[in-house]
């Protein structure tokens, strides 16, 4: 593993354990050439996802991404972040046990907006303004209407 400090290609593994749910390893290491030490995550990946947007675009499928628009969401919400990660986790693994390896950008976003609706609401609205384009504040009543009627049921 390379230095992310210094570049050098050589670096030690110190302390190795799996984390809290067990979907990862959690590695510290040391670089004997700066001094730095930092941490890096191992996972399994059954197959490489690739991503269909709505253009047609092929994209490969990156976790980080998918993690950062949920932590985008829950930004400044009482959501442990063990909670997300499991979250996230639990996304990638339906996404790989779907048996495809092309994956439309829309299933990953439904995917989303069910896993964070029963979350955090607010991160459900604010993931949904984004995902469904909301342009005006209207499509924001519309949105939280149609909540309020699916609550009321």
């Amino acid at each position: 593993m390379r230095c992310p400090f210094c570049g050098n290609a050589d670096t030690q593994v110190k302390d190795s354990r799996p984390t809290e749910d067990n979907a990862a390893i959690r590695r510290r290491r040391f670089c004997p050439s700066c001094g730095s030490r930092f941490t890096t995550f191992e996972r399994i990946q059954l197959r490489e996802l690739t991503v269909v947007k709505k253009t047609g675009q092929r994209v490969p499928f990156e976790r980080d991404k998918l993690l950062r628009s949920i932590l985008i969401a829950t930004r400044k919400r009482p959501v442990e972040p063990d909670r997300i990660e499991r979250m996230v986790s639990g996304i990638v693994r339906r996404l790989e046990s779907l048996g495809e390896s092309e994956i439309p950008s829309t299933a990953i976003g439904e995917m989303v907006m069910d896993a964070l609706a029963n979350l955090d609401q607010v991160a459900f609205v604010r993931y949904a303004s984004v995902y469904r384009n909301f342009r005006e504040a209207r499509d924001f009543e519309q949105f939280v209407g149609e909540l309020s009627g699916e609550n009321e049921s």
